[in-house]
């Protein structure tokens, strides 16, 4: 087993709060459908700035990266596979899938 970084980006952002507790809803029946192949269920990220090469900082992340989660899975065709059903999906986001290399 290896472990994968799911990196999420963009979505949309509920609007009432009702539409909040649906999206955690759809987050939390998610993770509960991955059972012990969720290493970490991560965050949500806040702000963000970027170092470049020359040591200069811009205000931002250069990725538009929202947040993470870390499972487990044989390969990266199954961590994939199951990136799909995220919840980030269904508001417009992104999911990239990362596998982690051991050192």
């Amino acid at each position: 087993m290896s472990k994968f970084v799911l990196l999420y980006s963009g979505g949309s952002m509920a609007e009432t709060p009702e539409a909040q507790q649906e999206v955690m809803q759809a987050w939390i029946a998610w993770f509960g459908t991955l059972g012990d192949s969720l290493a970490d269920g991560g965050n949500p990220f806040g702000a963000a700035s970027t170092v470049a090469a020359d040591g200069s900082t811009s205000a931002g992340g250069s990725l538009s990266a929202t947040g993470y989660s870390v499972l487990t899975a044989d390969s990266l065709d199954a961590a994939t596979a199951t990136a799909k059903g995220c919840p980030v999906l269904t508001s417009g986001g992104t999911v990239d899938v990362y596998e982690a290399v051991e050192m």
